[in-house]
């Protein structure tokens, strides 16, 4: 098969890389390979084409955890930089298209099935209603996906929702906030609904506990204490963290209108799987006082990674690319 598209779903943690022979074809060779053992994007994309032993695709599509708003990239929550134009011309892409990584995944959600995705609360989906997208990883991405007459397959939206101001909702909160206040001044969704967010609830809680112990320094950590350990602080931080993400999963169904549906995308609340079920994300996605019945009839899902959809998104963002020129 001779590769078309070289396509690549850039987070702060890994990079995902696959190719197309054609359009709307399969992914061959996914892989995930840690940005850290890479000094720059352009070092992992040619250990991958060497790895997989495939000539240089003419195309290439790249979904990244951070803003494009121009030719350079800096990733925010990563040391990779460059320009988009040296990337195309050290690779001889004909084309390349860099769009943020919640909007490959809004690209693609249209094309998920009912194996991909597990539902947590709510009604049934409105059909041409706006859909909602958030997931927690490195760090918080946001997107949606909106539906202009004639559409079936949605214009996504590109921004920077994870990092909207945090509201506390109750003086447990506060305190944490506080806290985190503290370190960092403003402190965004972001800085709490992601994995440095969770590992940051948990000092939070321990310095309000007056606690020692072991240091604590990764989301698998505390994720592991809480969930089989059932240490009461970890257990705490980790309600915490999903009570956030479902008070900003409500704000965004809300300003959207999402009565499509919300997805949870990203590494994190997969893994950990049916206790986030019985968490208190869903209270409080529908904890809105006079909104509270509008966002009970709201279906949540969670996205199923392994089907790595933000690499499919990133192929289609290619075809609306082609459309548009």
């Amino acid at each position: 098969m001779t590769p078309l598209r070289l396509l690549a779903d850039i987070g702060g943690t890994n990079i995902r890389l696959a190719w197309q022979d054609q359009p709307d074809g399969p992914l061959h060779d996914t892989r995930v390979l840690p940005c850290a053992q890479f000094p720059t994007v352009d070092a992992a994309l040619s250990a991958y084409l060497a790895e997989v032993n495939i000539a240089t695709p003419r195309e290439a599509a790249f979904g990244i955890a951070n803003p494009v708003t121009g030719d350079a990239i800096r990733m925010t929550n990563h040391s990779w930089s460059f320009s988009q134009r040296a990337v195309r011309e050290a690779f001889g892409f004909e084309r390349l298209v860099v769009i943020n990584d919640f909007t490959a995944l809004a690209l693609a959600l249209p094309l998920l099935t009912p194996e991909q995705l597990r539902p947590v609360g709510g009604g049934e989906a409105v059909p041409g209603a706006a859909i909602a997208l958030l997931g927690p990883g490195t760090g918080l991405g946001v997107s949606g996906l909106v539906f202009p007459p004639g559409s079936s397959l949605g214009v996504p939206l590109s921004g920077e929702g994870g990092h909207v101001t945090l509201a506390a909702q109750t003086q447990r909160e506060f305190d944490v906030l506080g806290i985190l206040q503290e370190r960092y001044g403003h402190v965004s969704a972001e800085r709490a609904v992601c994995g440095a967010g969770l590992v940051d609830l948990y000092h939070a809680l321990r310095r309000l506990a007056q606690r020692g112990g072991k240091e604590i320094s990764s989301a698998a950590q505390v994720t592991e204490l809480a969930l089989q350990a059932n240490d009461p602080l970890a257990l705490e931080a980790l309600e915490l963290f999903c009570g956030f993400l479902g008070s900003v999963a409500g704000n965004l169904a809300l300003t959207l209108g999402a009565r499509g549906g919300v997805y949870l995308g990203g590494g994190m609340v997969p893994r950990l799987g049916t206790w986030f079920d019985q968490s208190p994300f869903r209270a409080r996605f529908e904890s809105k006082g006079r909104f509270q019945p509008y966002l009970a009839t709201v279906p949540c899902w969670v996205i199923d990674p392994s089907a790595t959809p933000a690499l499919f998104g990133a192929s289609r963002a290619l075809d609306i690319a082609g459309t548009d020129a």
